[in-house]
């Protein structure tokens, strides 16, 4: 694969901005004519910064930046004590804009957002390379800002941000700030809890849908960022990067608003009215799974008190009632079975005919719910799959449980 150097010298563009006159510089516009920056000095040249500054209380959409949750929650799912004991000015949000999304040598983060609180607000900063001979001078300016950071949060950024900044960082001959930072990212957990409700879990699509986010007419589709950056290198004119600036910061803003977001809902889900019953489904698995088991039982309670989708109710009674089961709390499991058998819940049968063979060994009463089962199967409205799936498994059920029934009549008599 060609390399970036390999691109720009096809397009006819000599890398080196030093190359470039002050009078040539300016009829080109160049970034600082575009942007308000600064230029900080580093051991391997300038590095150009822009930064914004957000106050205490700062809304992105209908979420706060400012954290007003621990991370207890989010620790355990991602499996790392120390997000939960860090203090919110200890982490970094990061996200990259590049020069294409196939990684490797020739994959340039030329520009690299971060943000974090401090004791005003929060604070952005872009890191920019206007010319590749800059990224040494990039890079050391940012690994100063991340010297002070323990976590990192990102989205996707396990399998494409910090793999990317650690292989430039090699590339420049520099140890990476990044390996020893407590990592988390948000992309595996907005699975986790939307992926039942939402056709898309892209931070976009979430900023919108989850934060009700609205960004304006300068936002650049990430998909043509790259294309603008190369177009920039091979004209000299920056102001079509002024949108990519604005979606590299909506970015980091939504990342932080999203990470607060997640940890209220995770923290006091039941009492949250905002809450689609669908999330509260979601949240009950992700306790269960946790083993936070009197959590998943209100986040279940609460969703079932939604109106849901078919497949999701079935879903949310069939995991609280074989938890319940788990927990041997019978009574509330026979609650839950008869409620979906009610409800045409097929799985409700099976676990009722188990529960009175094996439990209660009342066989009449388990070929009573056997045989209400083979009623339902055959009757209209069943497709064929389920069919084929469950009646051959009642009929032996319930063939064994006459067998039981006769032999301890039998043995009465």
């Amino acid at each position: 694969m060609p390399s970036l150097s390999d691109k720009l010298k096809s397009l006819g563009v000599s890398l080196g901005a030093e190359e470039l006159s002050s009078e040539k510089r300016r009829q080109k516009y160049p970034i600082e004519e575009v942007l308000e920056g600064r230029v900080q000095q580093t051991p391997y040249g300038e590095a150009f910064i822009v930064q914004a500054d957000y106050p205490e209380g700062y809304l992105q959409g209908r979420s706060s930046l400012s954290p007003t949750q621990k991370l207890n929650t989010i620790s355990s799912w991602a499996n790392d004590p120390r997000l939960s004991e860090l203090p919110p000015n200890n982490f970094v949000f990061l996200d990259t804009e590049t020069s294409g999304l196939a990684g490797g040598t020739g994959t340039y983060a030329f520009l690299i957002g971060v943000g974090r609180f401090n004791s005003t607000g929060f604070e952005l900063i872009q890191y920019f390379m206007r010319d590749p001979l800059e990224e040494s001078a990039q890079l050391a300016a940012l690994m100063g800002y991340l010297g002070e950071q323990d976590g990192l949060v990102t989205f996707n950024g396990k399998s494409f941000d910090v793999p990317l900044l650690n292989s430039r960082f090699t590339f420049n001959g520099e140890p990476t700030p990044l390996k020893s930072s407590a990592h988390l990212d948000l992309l595996p957990l907005a699975r986790r809890l939307w992926r039942d409700r939402l056709p898309s879990r892209s931070l976009g699509y979430l900023e919108e849908h989850i934060l009700e986010v609205k960004r304006t007419g300068e936002d650049v589709p990430g998909w043509l960022v790259p294309q603008l950056y190369f177009d920039y290198l091979r004209s000299g004119d920056a102001r079509p990067l002024k949108s990519v600036f604005y979606h590299n910061a909506m970015d980091i803003l939504s990342l932080a608003a999203l990470l607060n977001h997640m940890a209220a809902i995770l923290e006091e889900p039941v009492i949250r009215e905002e809450l689609h019953g669908i999330d509260l489904i979601a949240t009950g698995k992700l306790y269960e799974d946790l083993g936070e088991l009197d959590q998943a039982e209100r986040s279940y309670e609460a969703g079932l008190a939604h109106d849901l989708p078919d497949d999701i109710r079935s879903q949310g009674m069939y995991r609280w009632s074989i938890m319940e089961k788990r927990r041997e709390n019978y009574t509330r499991a026979c609650e839950l079975w008869i409620m979906a058998a009610e409800e045409e819940y097929i799985f409700a049968f099976e676990e009722l005919a188990k529960y009175y063979e094996h439990r209660e060994k009342d066989y009449t009463e388990a070929i009573n719910w056997t045989e209400k089962a083979i009623l339902l199967i055959r009757a209209e409205g069943f497709s064929r799959i389920e069919r084929y799936q469950w009646l051959p498994a009642f009929k032996h059920r319930l063939n064994r449980l006459q067998r039981k029934l006769d032999s301890s009549n039998t043995g009465n008599g």
